[in-house]
């Protein structure tokens, strides 16, 4: 079994799998409510329109998975889906490039609890994998009756993917 130690969930290191939500880099930081509130502007492309769907705003529950085996990977051709931590709390990214599904090319990362994250369209990813407890998430993705929005792929039992996550809170 392959094994993988999460990197720092940055920008540019996750670019070519979506846009890292957080204040930091905004592209346009805005002062509104005469100077009380700071909006961070246009953090993620979200998109979804695509056969017919709309956006729509969810709550996901995830329990940690135990023990930290990557088996499943899932992806949405036809939007984009973004993922918001509302706890506090640290969680991983496990994700492969658009395309056909090469395990090989997985990655996974670990994002801080003031960051989220906006899968582009057809990129490959790991459900939620929250840390240290059940953990809640907006989820900001597509809905709509027309086209097929979901594959996923079992992975062979030696294509599994052990994570070791690093013990230090961030």
């Amino acid at each position: 079994m392959r094994e993988l130690v999460p990197e720092p969930l940055t920008a540019d290191a996750f670019a070519p799998f979506g846009d890292v939500i957080e204040a930091a880099g905004a592209a346009e930081v805005v002062p509104i409510n005469y100077g009380w509130t700071t909006r961070f502007n246009d953090l993620a492309g979200i998109d979804t329109r695509d056969e017919g769907g709309h956006t729509i705003v969810s709550l996901f529950r995830s329990k940690p998975l135990a023990p930290l085996v990557l088996k499943i990977f899932e992806r949405h051709p036809l939007g984009s889906q973004a993922f918001i931590p509302m706890q506090g709390r640290p969680y991983l990214v496990a994700v492969a490039p658009r395309g056909a599904f090469d395990v090989r090319q997985v990655r996974v990362f670990r994002a801080t609890a003031s960051q989220g994250v906006n899968y582009a369209k057809g990129v490959w990813h790991h459900f939620l994998l929250a840390l240290e407890a059940e953990s809640d998430f907006v989820v900001i993705d597509r809905d709509g009756a027309m086209g097929k929005n979901l594959d996923e792929i079992e992975l062979a039992q030696a294509d599994w993917i052990a994570v070791t996550p690093q013990t230090d809170r961030a």
